[in-house]
């Protein structure tokens, strides 16, 4: 499987990626291993896509990256970032 996945950071931010592998990402993010979210603690795993495809995965990943997939996430986590 292949993983789009939504991280909210200690700053409010989002962290947008994509893995092959969500637990081992993940932990690597919790403990400091990426270079991007290495100062950016408080990690939160907020949302999450499977996808059998990668070139499927990275389109998502992609588009959430844009401002206007930024507001499709806000919108479908309104609840979640009160």
């Amino acid at each position: 499987m292949h993983y789009v996945y939504i991280l909210l950071l200690a700053n409010k931010k989002f962290y947008i990626g994509y893995t092959h592998e969500l637990k081992r990402k993940y932990y690597e993010h919790e403990n400091g291993k990426v270079k991007s979210t290495k100062h950016k603690r408080l990690l939160k795993l907020l949302y999450y896509e499977a996808f059998l495809s990668k070139k499927d995965a990275m389109r998502r990943e992609k588009y959430f990256k844009t401002t206007k997939g930024k507001s499709t996430l806000r919108l479908m986590l309104r609840d979640t970032l009160k």
